[in-house]
């Protein structure tokens, strides 16, 4: 069935006025560590939103980082310190369901700070969505799937832990697509790693790698052929994201489909890395593109152009995870499935009722604005003193 139209009486409209902007760092520990090819982490660190409207409805965001401002330039403290002092003061008193306009305030606020834009943007889709009474999703354009498939990373660099946490996760029917980590470790100790992954989960897994950026041109091209010999479907953003030229030339020689991830942020960047022919498939993020509409923005280059989606993550709570779900729940196409497996390696969640993950899917949660309620409790037991 059609989602219905959605009409805002004027009276409403007068209470989505922004009154407050308040923003919180939490830490909360992983279950283990999680290593990438330039930083490894054992808590993961967010910038939890709430924004309050003059109709007495609250939403809430976050803004997910690594390791500090090494992922990209955002490091939590610098979040919370340009929303509190150039991003939230330039909404208060602004509608908040205008989110176009939003994006204009923002980004005269602050240039970049796509992370901090993205946990603001959230919180004003769920305010809205809450007052409403009606999901995130439906604010975007509605439903096209209320669930997805969901892999899981594999990132603590060895192979025989890799292997049974692999194991536990199909036995549980939770994942039966891995994504490993690969860049720490020499090149030849990644290939021989994969080669006992692939090996040991043969015909019951699939795989995708990530770089993170680790490897140049000569070893990307020594390298995947060895990836496709051995069966792994996807390899992400091999190349540092300034050398689009050399994804172009990579690409062109691979057998194994590549695809961008810190290379595009902006509609502008998805539109040289599609120019380029530099990839096959994009991987999207709220603290990329700024936000849910801006994510919708760059899906639509990517797929004028012929690029494959992917549903990224940057270890989001199940806060984030959801607003990510809500703008992918929307997209025609989502052929890669998505990586939301966050919550699953937090000791704890920041929300009430954690998402949903069962016979390898992750399941859109029911409800207004992102679908998830922040767990008051948790916030204050995790909040950077």
């Amino acid at each position: 069935m059609p989602d219905s139209p959605i009409t805002i009486p004027a009276d409403l409209r007068r209470d989505l006025t922004i009154q407050a902007i308040r923003s919180t760092i939490v830490d909360v520990p992983t279950v283990r560590r999680h290593k990438l090819s330039s930083l490894s982490v054992t808590a993961q660190s967010y910038v939890i939103v709430e924004v309050r409207l003059a109709n007495g409805a609250e939403g809430i965001g976050e803004a997910a980082t690594l390791g500090g401002p090494r992922w990209s330039e955002e490091s939590v403290e610098a979040i919370k310190a340009n929303i509190d002092a150039h991003l939230a003061p330039a909404l208060i008193g602004h509608q908040a369901d205008r989110f176009e306009a939003t994006g204009v305030l923002l980004d005269s606020a602050a240039k970049r700070n796509n992370a901090a834009k993205a946990a603001i943007d959230t919180a004003l889709f769920d305010a809205v969505g809450r007052t409403l009474g009606v999901p995130a999703h439906q604010l975007l354009g509605g439903l096209v799937r209320d669930s997805l498939p969901v892999l899981w990373t594999l990132a603590s660099g060895d192979p025989a832990q890799e292997i049974e946490e692999a194991e536990a996760k199909l036995a549980a029917r939770l994942h039966d697509t891995f994504k490993v980590k690969i860049g720490a470790l020499s090149p030849d100790a990644d290939l021989a790693r994969m080669r006992r992954l692939t090996t040991a989960l043969a015909g019951r897994a699939r795989f995708i790698v990530d770089a993170n950026q680790a490897w140049d041109e000569t070893t990307a091209n020594r390298c995947l052929p060895m990836l496709a010999e051995l069966g792994v479907t996807l390899v992400e953003q091999p190349l540092p994201a300034w050398n689009v030229a050399g994804m172009a030339r990579v690409r062109a020689r691979s057998a194994v489909p590549l695809m961008a991830d810190e290379c595009v942020f902006s509609t502008h960047d998805m539109l040289g890395v599609a120019q380029a022919a530099a990839a096959d498939v994009v991987s999207l993020k709220l603290v990329k593109h700024a936000g849910l509409l801006n994510l919708h923005k760059v899906a639509a280059v990517a797929e004028a152009a012929g690029i494959g989606l992917y549903g990224g993550c940057l270890l989001e709570s199940s806060i984030g995870a959801a607003a990510h779900l809500q703008a992918f729940a929307g997209l025609r196409e989502l052929a890669w499935g998505c990586e939301h497996f966050g919550p699953q390696i937090l000791t704890d969640d920041l929300v009430e009722e954690p998402l949903r993950f069962e016979d390898f899917r992750v399941h859109l949660p029911a409800g207004p604005g992102i679908g998830v309620t922040l767990d008051r409790d948790k916030l204050r037991r995790y909040a950077r003193a």
